[in-house]
């Protein structure tokens, strides 16, 4: 699943008039990159939700002709866990991959999404997110949001602390994690909290570059670091 309904406050004025999934860098919408390597890692079943100018996200995704893709979409803004609670009937009982639509990044040795599927281990874990170094992230200006254990295990981020990790906007997601959660918006931090309360919250490190790009600067710098790449298709 990908996650396309937000408002993109922090991206106006580019978002008066487009979703931020849309947002290109380096000519490329986001949503584009993101539908591409999940494809490439042979995902074969894609949701998108959409709010915020859910028209925008509908005709790109209808546009593609591919039935492999459908949306999700919304009729009040329900965050990123009311999001995909409300997809579910599309996801299915297995443990599936949730994407935010706005991230940015470059790939290691090995693609991103191929390295989540093989950490998954449905005997510890259920939910796996994949994290990049507080201190490399560009574009990142918080605090980090968890500690990791040299078996992967998650430790969240207390008040006034900094943390070596910060989410990277993918994850896998066992849909059991959606058991009685509560009806409308909420936070997918609910699911987190409900895996950390069991211990079954586990986390991989990114091997590539990972952008925040929440801001018109901080998408300029983005593009900055990225314009004198040999093959800028290679990594978008």
């Amino acid at each position: 699943m990908v996650l396309a309904a937000g408002l993109g406050k922090r991206m106006r004025p580019i978002t008066d008039s487009l979703p931020k999934p849309l947002v290109p860098v380096l000519g490329t919408p986001m949503l584009e990159t993101i539908i591409s390597r999940l494809k490439a890692a042979q995902i074969t079943s894609l949701v998108v939700n959409a709010f915020y100018l859910k028209e925008q996200i509908r005709d790109f995704i209808t546009a593609k002709n591919d039935p492999s893709l459908t949306v999700s979409e919304e009729d009040v803004l329900l965050e990123t866990g009311g999001g995909v609670a409300l997809a579910l009937p599309k996801l299915g009982q297995e443990p599936f991959i949730v994407v935010n639509g706005d991230v940015c990044w470059l790939e290691g040795a090995e693609p991103a999404f191929e390295r989540l599927m093989a950490a998954w281990d449905p005997e510890v874990m259920d939910a796996l997110l994949l994290l990049h170094p507080t201190c490399r992230a560009v574009g990142y200006e918080g605090n980090g949001d968890f500690s990791m254990e040299p078996s992967g295990r998650l430790i969240r981020r207390q008040e006034q602390q900094q943390a070596p990790f910060v989410f990277a906007g993918i994850q896998i997601l066992h849909p059991k994690l959606f058991e009685k959660v509560p009806a409308g918006a909420f936070s997918l931090n609910l699911i987190y909290n409900k895996a950390l309360e069991s211990e079954r919250l586990y986390g991989l490190r990114h091997e590539g570059e990972w952008f925040h790009v929440g801001t018109p600067e901080g998408l300029a710098e983005v593009e900055e670091r990225l314009k004198d790449r040999s093959n800028p298709s290679d990594f978008f």
